[in-house]
């Protein structure tokens, strides 16, 4: 009699642990039918935006195809729900309200800072997080949040960035500055460039303002004649410009015969640059951007493979890059904070607490470390086009 009731308990455990595992597993089975996992896409494949926006689309869609090509997230499908703006900012603003947008769990777009704090503030407003594959204004967070998460670095950190390398490296003490005022981009990353340019101990000779046009472009040949009479000379020219101006101001000076280096930020990384033609292969440009081009991690030859493979031919800029990584970490978040909760998914907060604590992530444009109410810690490429050819010169850290 004494051993039967450890029998019996024996029996009872046992039921219950069996009892146990087939309810996992039902969960488990439960989540796999579970309906998708939605996000908003948002982009611009026209107007002035799309050189900036059609590349991460493309990168944000493949990764999407892959995550559930190797079965989804958690299980689940990842439903990426496209919506094109036109590079028109009103249609951003009210892609939140679209009724093919009311279940996503976040929104994903922009390569613009305008765009995203137009379309960010109402879904922020909703309590759905919002992620900017390529925006770098480093006030985003002021003014949308600790639901806003940027996957590239700050104006700030690329202005420092190239002017280091501008002062040290290419060991210019006397510039030139040309800033576009149309935008809160171009005002960023001028300003940051000036403040570390002169901290070094760097001479800013003057500096010319224009202003980007739509239509009609702007006229930089006053800029360009000022540089050839200017006294004393400057050594090299710093470019504040989106891609249509940096190909412009490309175009004008080498065409007009001035050779001095031209450096600027990541509005350069731009397929417009690479198209321009002048006399001479393109030479002694070097630009602040994307830890990506020329580096043989696997994160990157494998985005390089998948994307040539889908597309038909590799990515011209980062932003495919950015698209595609700022994809892959929301992915990531989604099945962390999956594993934290029960069988029904995660909800939006849960899945930005996640995404805050995301540190070290191995994004095809370098390691990625989130940090709370700012934009995240990552390296930066300074990119040189020597002879139409571009190579990674060096890669600064903060």
């Amino acid at each position: 009699m004494k051993l039967a009731k450890p029998a019996i308990w024996v029996i009872l455990v046992s039921a219950l642990l069996i009892g146990q595992v087939v309810s996992a597993a039902t969960k488990q089975e439960q989540r796999q039918d579970k309906t998708p996992v939605k996000a908003a896409l948002l982009y611009n494949s026209s107007g002035p935006m799309a050189s900036i926006d059609e590349p991460a689309y493309k990168g944000a869609m493949l990764a999407a195809k892959l995550i559930n090509a190797h079965g989804g997230i958690a299980g689940r499908k990842l439903e990426l729900i496209p919506t094109d703006s036109g590079s028109n900012i009103a249609n951003a603003s009210s892609a939140a309200a679209d009724e093919k947008n009311k279940d996503v769990i976040a929104a994903i777009g922009y390569g613009d800072s305008a765009f995203v704090m137009s379309a960010g503030s109402p879904f922020v407003n909703k309590g759905i997080l919002y992620i900017t594959p390529g925006a770098t204004l480093p006030t985003l967070n002021q003014v949308l949040g600790d639901q806003l998460f940027m996957i590239a670095y700050s104006d700030y950190d690329q202005g420092h960035a190239i002017a280091d390398y501008t002062y040290k490296n290419l060991n210019m003490k006397k510039i030139a500055v040309w800033t576009d005022t149309s935008m809160a981009f171009t005002l960023e990353l001028s300003g940051s460039f000036k403040q570390r340019f002169t901290e070094l101990g760097g001479t800013i000779l003057y500096e010319d303002l224009f202003k980007s046009g739509m239509p009609t472009p702007p006229d930089l040949s006053k800029l360009v004649e000022r540089i050839k009479t200017n006294e004393p000379k400057p050594e090299a020219v710093f470019v504040a410009a989106i891609d249509e101006e940096a190909a412009l101001s490309v175009k004008l000076l080498r065409n007009g015969g001035i050779d001095i280096p031209i450096v600027s930020g990541d509005g350069f990384d731009s397929p417009l640059v690479k198209q321009v033609e002048t006399a001479k292969p393109i030479t002694d440009v070097y630009f602040a951007t994307h830890s990506f081009r020329g580096e043989t991690r696997a994160e990157v030859t494998g985005f390089i493979k998948e994307y040539k493979k889908e597309y038909g031919s590799e990515p011209d800029s980062a932003y495919a890059a950015l698209g595609f990584d700022a994809v892959n970490m929301l992915a990531d978040a989604v099945k962390r904070a999956s594993l934290q909760a029960s069988a029904d998914s995660p909800n939006s907060d849960a899945i930005a607490k996640a995404l805050s604590e995301t540190k070290d992530f191995k994004a095809v444009t370098g390691l990625i470390t989130m940090r709370p109410n700012m934009p995240p810690i990552k390296s930066i490429a300074i990119v040189e086009i020597k002879d139409g050819k571009y190579k990674t010169a060096y890669t600064w850290r903060p």
